[in-house]
C-alpha cells in the first residue's frame, strides 16, 4: 500500500477509494458514551414517570409473574413479554419512551447478529484478518481451520478473561485482610477470627501467633500462589481441592501452577501461529477452570468472609422500591464489595447519619446492586449494619434505576456496570464514583481501591453522596421510585446450612436417601437481554426444578430473579412436590437457597464437597447439576470450567460460540466426561432442560445405588 493509500486509511477514508468515511471517525452526540458530549440532555428529555401505562398491583406480583411467563412470547411483545421484574417494567417504559438509549432497545439495534461470531468462526488476531470459517474459505490466512479457531476464541476471549477477573477479585480480598493485620488503626477488622485460624491450619500455618499475624501470614500466602509460577503446583489447589479430584487432575496433566501464570501460559498459546491441537485448548481451558474454582472463587469468598462475617440466615427485601426520596442514597454496584463495607460501617454511625439530616435529609442508607448487592445482604456483619438498606435488583436493570432520579451516588467496583451510566448520571443527577482501578469511566470519579485507606476514601465517598443529594434538593428534580419490594430469606452457605441441620449434613442426606429431595441444582450466573431471556428463563427453569422436587441453590443475578418472584420466601414452598414441600414446610425454609452473588459459586462448590466427603463418594458422584440458564459474560464461562473439572453436568444458556467446531461441541458436551470430567450441556428451552437436568439426577441417584425413576431413564429426550 503506498503512502498515500496508508494516510487515507489512518484518517477514516475506505482504502478502496470509494471515499466512504469509517462509522467510527469523529463520532459525537447520541452516538457516544461521553457526557460532555450531550450538551443538551436535560432539555431534550421531558418529566418522564408519566409515561408508564402498566400498573401490576403489589399483591398480585407474584400471580401475575407466573401467568405472564407461561403466555406465547411474541417477538412483536418484546422485551416487555420478557421483562418480569414490576420495577424494571415500569422503568423500561420511562426510558425507552424518553428516546434513551437502554440495554433491552440496544439488543434489538443489533439484531440480526453475525453468523460467524455466533458459531465461533470469526477471528481478529493477526494483521492478516479479520478472517470466516465457510465452505468457500475453510482455513484462516494462518492456516488454522475452524476446530482450532473455535477451540482459541473460546479460550482466548473467555475462559483466560473470566479466570483473571475472579483471580484478581481474590488477589484484592487477600491484600484487604494483609492490610487488616498490618494496620488494624485504619479500621478493617477481622470479623471470622475462627474461619481465619482454621484456613491457615489447612494451608500449613501456624494458627496459634497473634490474629494479626495470622491475617498477614494467609493473605500472603493467598497471594503468593496466586503469583506462583505456571509450572509449579498451586498450594490453594493442594490444601483445599478434595483428594480424589487431585489425582485425577494429576493423571490428566491438569493439576494448575499459580493463576496468573496459567493465564498468562494459556493467552500464550492463543498467540497466531501457536498452538493447533483444539482439545488441547479445551483441556487448558479446564485446568484454568481448577485455578477459577480454588484460587479464585473459593479463595475470595474465604478471604471475604473473614473480613465481613460468615453468612447469616436472615430475612431481608429486595428490589426498587427500597429508594426513599427522603433519603440520601448511595449505591454501591460491582462484585468486590470490600469499600463498599466501609462506607455501609461509616454510613451506619451518628456522624454520618447527622451529617445527612443537617442538610435535609432524613438520614442516608447505602444499597446494593447486581452481585455486590447480594454479598452485602448475605455477610453477617453488613446485613445488620443500621445503614444497610437491601439489595436492588440484577444487571439489566442499572440504567432503569439511575432513572428513578433517586440515587444520588452510584460507586462501582470491577464487572457489570454499563457504558451508558455516564450519560444516565447527567441526566438523572446521580455522582457516579469507581473505586477499583480496572474500570474508569470518562466524565466520572475516581476514587481507587487502596485497603491502607478504606476509611478515608469511604469518608469521601459519603461526603460526595451529600453533597449530590444537596444538588438534586436545589434542582427540584423530579423523582419516581416503582413502588415494588420483595421479601426473601437469605444468608445461606455451608456453615448456615450446617447449622440449620443441626450441625451435620446427615438429616439432609437423609431426605435425599428418602426421595424427598431428588437432587440439587444450582441456578447460577446473570441474565440476558436476549429474547426468551430477561429472567423469564432462569424463573422457569427455577419453577419447574422444585416442582419435582429438587432443591435449588442460587447465585450471581439469578438470585435477584429467585428474590423478585417470591422463590426465596418460605412461602414457596408452596409451589414445590411433595417431597420438597415436606422438607421446607418442616425447616421453615424456602425451596430456592439464595447463596448470595456470582463470585459465591465458591461456597456451593464447598458445599458440594462437603456432602461428597459425608458420603464418602468422589464429587462427581453426586445428584446434582449445575445450571447458567441466562449466562452473560466471561466469568460465567470460567465458572463453567470449574464444574467440568469437579465432574458435574453444567447447562448453559443461550448456545455459547462454540457450534462452529463438531470436534469442540463433541469434546465439551461427550468426551471429557468420558475421562472422569463433567460436560456441557446446551438447551434454550425451559422445560427440555429440566427434563435433562432431571435424568442426570436420576441416573446419579442409580449410581448410588438410591430409589430412581426408572421411566424417566427409558424415555427419549
Amino acid at each position: 500500500m503506498s503512502d498515500v493509500k496508508d494516510k487515507e486509511l489512518i484518517s477514516g477514508v475506505n482504502p478502496l477509494g470509494n471515499k466512504n468515511v469509517h462509522y467510527g471517525k469523529n463520532k459525537t452526540g447520541s452516538s457516544t458514551n461521553d457526557p460532555l458530549e450531550h450538551h443538551d440532555l436535560h432539555e431534550k428529555i421531558s418529566p418522564y414517570h408519566k409515561v408508564i401505562t402498566e400498573e401490576i398491583p403489589m399483591d398480585k406480583v407474584y400471580q401475575w409473574q407466573r401467568e405472564h411467563v407461561q403466555k406465547e412470547q411474541d417477538k412483536e411483545g418484546y422485551p416487555l413479554n420478557v421483562i418480569i421484574d414490576p420495577a424494571m417494567r415500569q422503568m423500561y417504559q420511562v426510558v425507552h419512551n424518553q428516546t434513551l438509549t437502554n440495554v433491552f432497545d440496544r439488543y434489538t439495534e443489533q439484531q440480526p447478529q453475525c453468523r460467524f461470531c455466533i458459531e465461533g468462526l470469526s477471528c481478529q488476531l493477526c494483521a492478516n484478518g479479520p478472517c470466516r470459517i465457510s465452505q468457500k474459505s475453510p482455513r484462516g490466512v494462518c492456516g488454522v481451520d475452524a476446530h482450532v479457531m473455535v477451540a482459541r476464541n473460546f479460550t482466548y476471549r473467555h475462559v483466560t478473561i473470566g479466570t483473571a477477573a475472579n483471580c484478581y477479585h481474590a488477589h484484592q480480598a487477600a491484600r484487604t485482610l494483609r492490610a487488616a493485620g498490618q494496620n488494624p488503626e485504619n479500621g478493617l477488622q477481622i470479623r471470622d477470627e475462627d474461619k481465619l485460624r482454621k484456613y491457615s491450619e489447612m494451608a500449613g500455618l501456624d494458627s496459634t501467633v497473634p490474629i494479626q499475624g495470622v491475617a498477614v501470614n494467609f493473605a500472603n500466602w493467598v497471594i503468593e500462589d496466586i503469583c506462583r509460577p505456571q509450572y509449579e503446583e498451586s498450594k490453594m489447589v493442594e490444601a483445599f481441592a478434595p483428594q480424589q479430584r487431585k489425582d485425577l487432575w494429576r493423571k490428566l496433566d491438569l493439576f494448575p501452577g499459580g493463576a496468573n501464570a496459567e493465564i498468562g501460559f494459556t493467552q500464550a498459546m492463543c498467540m497466531t501461529n501457536l498452538a493447533s491441537d483444539p482439545v488441547k485448548f479445551l483441556l487448558q481451558c479446564v485446568r484454568l477452570g481448577i485455578a477459577n474454582d480454588f484460587q479464585g472463587l473459593l479463595a475470595l469468598d474465604i478471604l471475604q468472609e473473614i473480613l465481613m462475617g460468615t453468612q447469616e440466615i436472615v430475612h431481608r427485601k429486595q428490589n426498587m422500591g427500597l429508594l426513599s426520596a427522603d433519603l440520601v442514597n448511595i449505591v454501591t454496584n460491582g462484585h468486590m464489595p470490600l469499600l463498599a463495607h466501609k462506607v455501609v460501617e461509616l454510613a451506619s454511625t451518628d456522624k454520618w447519619q447527622n451529617r445527612a439530616k443537617e442538610i435535609g435529609a432524613n438520614g442516608m442508607q447505602v444499597l446494593g446492586h447486581t452481585c455486590e448487592g447480594q454479598q452485602l445482604m448475605n455477610y453477617k456483619m453488613t446485613q445488620s449494619m443500621p445503614a444497610y438498606g437491601g439489595q436492588e435488583g440484577e444487571w439489566l436493570s442499572q440504567e432503569y434505576l439511575l432513572a428513578t432520579g433517586a440515587v444520588d451516588l452510584f460507586m462501582f467496583d470491577y464487572n457489570c456496570t454499563e457504558a451508558t451510566l455516564p450519560i444516565f448520571a447527567k441526566r438523572f443527577g446521580t455522582k457516579l464514583v469507581s473505586v477499583d482501578p480496572v474500570i474508569p469511566f470518562p466524565d466520572t470519579e475516581n476514587v481507587d481501591f487502596i485497603p491502607e485507606k478504606m476509611e478515608e476514601q469511604a469518608e469521601k465517598i459519603l461526603e460526595m453522596a451529600l453533597q449530590s443529594f444537596i444538588k438534586r434538593q436545589e434542582e427540584d428534580r423530579e423523582v419516581y421510585i416503582p413502588p415494588y419490594t420483595s421479601e426473601c430469606v437469605v444468608g445461606f452457605s455451608t456453615e448456615s446450612v450446617k447449622a440449620a441441620l443441626g450441625g451435620s449434613w446427615k438429616p439432609l442426606i437423609e431426605q435425599i436417601v428418602e426421595g424427598n429431595i431428588r437432587g440439587i441444582a444450582t441456578i447460577v450466573g446473570c441474565t440476558t437481554a436476549r429474547y426468551g431471556q430477561g429472567g423469564s428463563n432462569i424463573f422457569k427453569v427455577a419453577q419447574e426444578l422444585i416442582k419435582n422436587d429438587i432443591l435449588v441453590l442460587s447465585g450471581g443475578c439469578t438470585s435477584a430473579v429467585m428474590e423478585y418472584t417470591g422463590l426465596t420466601h418460605p412461602s414457596a414452598a408452596a409451589e414445590a412436590g411433595p417431597g420438597l414441600k415436606t422438607v421446607c414446610e418442616a425447616l421453615g425454609t424456602p425451596p430456592v437457597l439464595s447463596y448470595g452473588a456470582c463470585v459465591d459459586i465458591g461456597k456451593m462448590s464447598h458445599t458440594a464437597m462437603e456432602i461428597a466427603d459425608a458420603l464418602e463418594v468422589d464429587t462427581n458422584k453426586l445428584p446434582l447439576v449445575i445450571g447458567a440458564p441466562e449466562y452473560l459474560e466471561q466469568k460465567a464461562v470460567a465458572d463453567a470450567c470449574s464444574a467440568v473439572a469437579m465432574g458435574w453436568l453444567i447447562h448453559v444458556a443461550p448456545v455459547p460460540s462454540i457450534t462452529g467446531s463438531d470436534v469442540v461441541v463433541e469434546t465439551l458436551t461427550s468426551t471429557t466426561e468420558t475421562l472422569g470430567l463433567g460436560k456441557v450441556m446446551v438447551e434454550m428451552d425451559a422445560t427440555k432442560a429440566v427434563n435433562i437436568y432431571r435424568r442426570h439426577i436420576e441416573e446419579k441417584r442409580r449410581e448410588l445405588g438410591l430409589s430412581y425413576n426408572e421411566q424417566l431413564l427409558s424415555e427419549k429426550i
